[in-house]
């Protein structure tokens, strides 16, 4: 009998790339299957066997096929196709939010190492460019593979650098290798498709120019991702500016910095070319300046704090920008909307992560009838929210640091003493803050317009829709917006009159599906990100013109 093959596409990359891998996800763990409640408990399991309730173990980074990740107790950084120790000789401690020690530590790399990166990305994308198109599409199908493949020790890494639930962690994983699959064909589609014109259509001219567009890439991306999706939010950079014809240099947050190398690593076991990918870890007080100004940067996307975005633009010189720098997402409920839904969506959309995410709930605006109400029902289930460690997948877990606690402290402070209604007692073990809704919060609060990123939510009681609207506006954010309501007239109103990249109708806030535009206004970004819009951003048109001898037309 003939055995015969399917042909490799992102249906089957998994399944096919699980025979190149030995077994599925499990080259060094008992085989869990495609049942991510597998995953879950072997996570658990490793987690609770090195005593990781907050354990300091590395449990299964840096283990099996990641072994050469990690020199002694040091991640090390990737550059021509190696992973390196820095000459620096110094680490970079990361820190395990759910007990304040030092979780993993990093090389910081040298001035001269990230020199060195930009160098050999520069080189290697003159060649990566000339590969064609569905050959680039296959080394994205079989990073996708290998990275969901080894899900489990990229999800523990989340669990124990961000304080991501473990669920969430899985999930996170699984996402970004689907994103990568879909980048690949999307990538296809668009990036195989030019443009024709010919010159008379054009008043004056005789048709004896023939214009061919095309789409060619702009260089050396450098990807900037931030803590709290330190996995998904780099390959929804680096696939874009790969499958473009793009060399990537990524510089992963500091916290969440290991979960990154994993997922680096993943692109190194795809067999992509020396040089193309790098991975560079470095103290951003002394080398951040040097890196997002270096002079191959040919484009930067960056994810992360408005402050820090902002002083990239001012530095970029003339180097094309996708940043995304944070919202403060409202929340707008009319008189008429499902409470219980709307209710159910402050939750969700609120306290999942703890709200550390740029689409979390960040203002609920009320109208006046209808606010005793919502509060009430938003406040019964507050009440029924797990809180604890991100091992146990409770709903709220640590948020990612002690300066990050403290100025969510600050802004529920100063809302209690300027006459806000704390819904629930303050509560706070280190960084581990309960979940409080903040009622009758008035604009001359900070929590009105700062955007916390913790488990609080502020509700501004508003007497018409048009108040709401004028609130939202107000902000220096313009990221998502939202509104609740079951009139048609009054939602598409609303959505018109939001000064927002987006605005969900009757759901929170929210990014994704990941290939759906997104982008901010304002202080929130710049560009729009998304599949297809990312991969347009990290191109270039080139024209070429053909000037005929003597004009061109066809003859019947």
């Amino acid at each position: 009998m003939t055995q015969r093959t399917r042909p490799f596409s992102p249906k089957n990359a998994g399944d096919r790339f699980l025979g190149f891998l030995g077994c599925a996800g499990s080259i060094f763990l008992p085989r869990v299957g495609s049942d991510p409640s597998g995953t879950l408990e072997c996570i658990r399991g490793v987690l609770s066997s090195c005593g990781c309730d907050g354990g300091l173990g590395l449990g299964l980074a840096g283990q099996g096929p990641f072994k050469s990740v990690l020199d002694g107790d040091v991640f090390c950084y990737y550059a021509d196709g190696e992973w390196k120790t820095s000459s620096s000789g110094k680490s970079l401690a990361v820190l395990n939010p759910s007990n304040g020690k030092t979780q993993y530590k990093v090389t910081a790399c040298t001035r001269d190492e990230v020199n060195k990166a930009f160098q050999s990305a520069k080189k290697a994308q003159k060649e990566w460019a000339k590969v064609p198109l569905c050959k680039r599409a296959e080394y994205l199908y079989k990073a996708a593979a290998i990275l969901k493949a080894h899900k489990t020790p990229i999800a523990e890494c989340l669990v124990r650098e961000v304080a991501k639930p473990a669920k969430d962690s899985v999930t996170e994983v699984v996402r970004s290798a689907d994103l990568i699959v879909y980048t690949a064909e999307e990538g296809i589609r668009i990036l195989s498709q030019g443009n024709f014109l010919v010159s008379d259509s054009f008043p004056g001219n005789d048709r004896n120019k023939l214009c061919f567009t095309s789409k060619v890439p702009l260089g050396v991306v450098l990807c900037i991702p931030p803590f709290n999706y330190p996995v998904n939010l780099s390959v929804s950079k680096l696939g874009p500016a790969l499958i473009a014809g793009n060399a990537v240099v990524l510089k992963p947050p500091t916290q969440g910095a290991v979960s990154a190398i994993h997922m680096m690593h993943c692109f190194h076991l795809a067999g992509f070319p020396k040089g193309l990918l790098s991975c560079v870890t470095i103290k951003v007080s002394e080398l951040g300046d040097y890196l997002t100004t270096h002079p191959m940067v040919n484009c930067i996307s960056f994810t992360g704090g408005c402050e820090t975005g902002i002083s990239i633009s001012r530095k970029a010189n003339m180097v094309p920008l996708q940043m995304e720098l944070g919202g403060k997402d409202a929340f707008i409920v009319l008189d008429d909307a499902d409470l219980e839904a709307a209710a159910t969506n402050v939750i969700k959309g609120g306290f999942a992560f703890s709200g550390q995410r740029c689409t979390a709930v960040k203002v609920v605006l009320a109208q006046e009838s209808i606010a005793d109400t919502l509060v009430s029902k938003i406040n019964a289930k507050v009440g029924k929210l797990t809180v604890g460690p991100p091992e146990q997948d409770c709903d709220i877990v640590p948020v990612v640091s002690d300066a990050s606690a403290n100025f969510i402290e600050g802004l529920v402070s100063d809302a209690k003493q300027k006459g806000a209604k704390l819904c629930q007692d303050w509560k706070r073990q280190g960084n581990l803050i309960w979940p409080i809704l903040v009622d009758k919060v008035k604009p001359e609060m900070r929590i009105a317009w700062e955007e916390p990123f913790g488990p609080i939510i502020p509700v501004i009681r508003i007497k018409t829709q048009e108040e709401g609207i004028k609130h939202c506006n107000a902000s220096r954010y313009g990221l998502q917006g939202c509104v609740f309501t079951q009139s048609l007239d009054r939602a598409m109103q609303v959505s018109d009159a939001m000064e927002t990249g987006t605005v969900q109708i009757n759901a929170a806030p929210a990014r994704g599906p990941d290939h759906f535009p997104f982008q901010g206004v304002r202080d929130s970004g710049i560009g729009s990100q998304g599949i297809t819009n990312s991969i347009n951003m990290m191109v270039k048109i080139k024209t070429t013109v053909m000037n005929l001898p003597s004009n061109s037309y066809t003859m019947a």
